[in-house]
């Protein structure tokens, strides 16, 4: 590799001084090294992207890199993770090893994982998006719970009267779906998990389903004919308010995000142990 792209979290190196001493490293080893162009909000400008890209370097957290990931879902270059954040279950690198992680690369001894992706849209309403995480239907304004039909290829699986509903993939079973009572599924898998929140029932059990099928969950009419009201969030980031009747589509992306491959150390004893055995 040798045409490289730092993704920088101001919030995370606010004196860009990780940022330079990264791309210095690079240079100095012959590589060409661009810095992402960003807005007031941190997002990358549009058609500032250079051609040639190889592999792009995400300075901060798993936030960071999850959002790295959805500006760059048109793009097939790899993404490695440089923690400057709390657990980095995606940014597996931590700061003080970026040195050997970058050797690695400038040498060509990494591997690569592939992980899934959701693409969501709203039916009849202009609105979709793609998310590495999950895509999250929750009740909006009030505390109290909202009632969802959830359908499996057409044909109705289950209705939950809950606080919302989880459709996670592999990788994001370790977010909200993890903290929802979710299970934890390896992130290279393909497949859907759909996890309710705080449903309003004995049976609350996630739903694990192929990745082939097309999930559709609808908003219902709430008690006594009330209309519910409800919103839709793609990676906890782009939203949209919904009502009853609204009907989120969910299959799996055309998209995959590559992610850079260092340690071989197994999923489990990654999660033990930055979990801390909790």
């Amino acid at each position: 590799m040798d045409h490289f792209y730092i993704i920088t979290n101001q919030l995370k190196d606010t004196d860009c001084r990780i940022t330079n001493e990264i791309k210095e490293y690079i240079e100095k080893h012959g590589k060409i090294c661009t810095l992402a162009q960003e807005d007031a909000q941190g997002y990358i400008l549009p058609g500032t992207i250079p051609e040639g890209i190889e592999c792009a370097i995400v300075l901060g957290g798993d936030g960071t890199l999850i959002r790295a990931v959805r500006e760059l879902v048109d793009y097939s270059f790899p993404l490695l993770g440089i923690n400057l954040g709390t657990l980095g279950y995606l940014t597996e690198v931590e700061i003080q090893d970026y040195p050997s992680a970058l050797d690695r690369l400038f040498a060509g001894t990494v591997e690569f994982e592939d992980r899934m992706m959701l693409s969501g849209e709203v039916e009849g309403r202009n609105f979709s998006g793609t998310a590495m995480n999950d895509i999250v239907i929750t009740r909006d304004g009030s505390l109290r719970v909202v009632h969802f039909n959830i359908y499996v290829n057409g044909t109705l699986l289950n209705s939950y009267m809950a606080d919302g509903v989880i459709i996670s993939t592999p990788t994001g079973t370790t977010g909200y779906n993890l903290s929802a009572g979710g299970p934890v599924v390896e992130p290279t898998a393909s497949m859907f998990v759909i996890t309710p929140i705080c449903s309003h029932a004995l049976n609350t059990s996630s739903i694990v389903l192929s990745a082939e099928d097309t999930i559709e969950v609808e908003i219902s009419r709430g008690r006594y004919g009330k209309n519910e009201e409800a919103i839709v969030t793609f990676d906890g980031a782009d939203m949209m308010k919904l009502g009853t009747g609204d009907k989120v589509i969910v299959r799996k992306s055309e998209h995959t995000t590559r992610l850079v491959k260092l340690s071989r150390e197994s999923f489990m004893k990654t999660m033990r142990k930055k979990m801390k055995g909790n």
